[in-house]
């Protein structure tokens, strides 16, 4: 082989190897925060963190304070190179879907682990915010990470709920 199809071999195989790589770890790590999100989110089950504006019946209230959760999450080089086809053509991004999906359960997962790292009972009033924290491109399109946060009026109860 001549030294100039050995360059030509390598610039074509480089950005292979490169989307092959980043979906394998990619993969892995996103595997990973589901299991773990899965686990702590069992460990949490029984602790309301719940939309309502008022206290339901039988709660009554000793303090209250603001708790919050946050989490930037971005997505693998791959997922972004499907997303970037994906927008040529239109239609649902389903890369994008499982990004959100751990990003929302992470920070309600961090706003619960506030709340009960301060000693509340329970968190009323749950809001959620998103936003694009950075582009993929130089031009200011595409998304290359999101921050979402949750955030709510923990309470503390005279009787905790069992």
């Amino acid at each position: 082989m001549s030294p100039e199809s050995i360059e030509v071999l390598i610039s074509l195989l480089f950005p292979l190897v490169l989307l092959i790589g980043t979906y394998l770890i990619g993969t892995l790590l996103e595997r990973r925060h589901f299991t773990d999100l899965r686990a702590r989110e069992e460990h949490f089950r029984g602790f309301p963190a719940i939309t309502f504006e008022n206290l339901p019946a039988g709660w009554e209230a000793t303090s209250s304070d603001v708790v919050q959760g946050s989490v930037v999450v971005s997505l693998d080089y791959f997922k972004r190179f499907i997303a970037a086809l994906r927008a040529l053509v239109g239609g649902r991004v389903k890369s994008y879907e499982p990004l959100l999906d751990r990003a929302r359960r992470e920070a309600n997962l961090r706003m619960i682990e506030d709340a009960t790292s301060r000693g509340f009972h329970a968190v009323i009033n749950v809001r959620l915010e998103t936003s694009r924290m950075a582009s993929a491109r130089g031009d200011g399109k595409g998304t290359a990470g999101i921050e979402i946060l949750a955030y709510g009026t923990a309470i503390r109860l005279a009787s905790p709920p069992s």
